[in-house]
């Protein structure tokens, strides 16, 4: 967890588990998950990581830290502009999934709900995102729909075979939920119109790392037009180290692809929801 992240979209992360039963970027085949990659590094090293990345970890104590953590509303941030004046925005989980099977939903009661909801933590803006949606929308079930209004939901997009998540991820929360998508990495073009309506906001990027798959400026592009369309406010946290135009390869300085200096003109769009 740190009360500063070089994360584009958000001033702070918090991890109340470490550690994740895997998905598309980390599985047998494929090792390319930010996460899963620094716990090879200081997993069973550091006290802060889980023992190993397939070792769900819990972590208690965390989010009431982060809860404490100073109000940002009304202030400036001189390397995020396009967060100044809102409140702390706190990503929760960028380290792991806490839906993981093991995580009770008693413990992510006592740990997320609890504090979120909390005279500190209710100053904020949480940003919960899990590739299991489904199982957070159990969750929300067993909590009776007593979501906390700060606490945003969101899953991870990578493809069409993930866009089935996008109906389980509606069923959290109730009228007052705000829900939103992580199109990163994004693998292939995508059509999302049909759910835009429903949702608050849109993250989009392409893949960074040694094992990053191309990603082409016309399906940003694309997308922030869907996004106009249905007046979702629209994010390119970055485009990857394969970023490509007219299938032809973007040369960047930044290997992650997150200077928007160095990005067409028309995509430098970073909109953040106000309410």
């Amino acid at each position: 967890m740190a009360k500063a992240t070089a994360i584009q979209w958000c001033d702070s992360t918090a991890n109340p588990t470490m550690g994740c039963d895997g998905c598309e970027l980390w599985s047998k085949k494929r090792r390319a998950c930010y996460a899963g990659v620094l716990h090879r590094r200081f997993g069973g090293v550091s006290s802060g990581f889980a023992p190993s990345f397939e070792k769900v970890t819990l972590f208690p104590g965390r989010m009431a830290e982060a809860a404490r953590w100073p109000d940002l509303t009304g202030t400036r941030r001189k390397d995020k502009p396009w967060l100044d004046g809102l409140p702390r925005i706190a990503f929760i989980s960028d380290m792991s999934d806490s839906l993981s099977r093991s995580v009770s939903f008693e413990y992510l009661k006592t740990e997320i709900i609890q504090n979120v909801r909390s005279e500190h933590g209710q100053r904020h803006r949480w940003m919960w995102l899990s590739k299991r949606p489904g199982r957070m929308a159990q969750f929300s079930s067993w909590l009776a729909g007593n979501w906390p209004e700060n606490l945003w939901v969101g899953t991870s997009i990578i493809a069409k075979h993930s866009l089935a998540r996008i109906e389980e991820l509606l069923k959290v929360g109730n009228q007052r939920t705000h829900r939103f998508l992580s199109v990163e990495p994004q693998w292939e073009p995508l059509d999302l119109r049909q759910w835009l309506p429903r949702l608050t906001w849109v993250v989009n990027g392409g893949e960074s790392g040694p094992q990053a798959k191309e990603f082409h400026l016309e399906w940003a592009a694309d997308l922030l037009r869907q996004c106009r369309a249905c007046g979702v406010p629209y994010f390119l946290k970055q485009v990857g180290s394969k970023a490509l135009t007219k299938a032809k390869a973007v040369r960047l300085a930044d290997s992650h692809g997150g200077d928007w200096n160095e990005w067409p003109r028309e995509l430098r769009v970073r909109e953040i929801p106000a309410m």
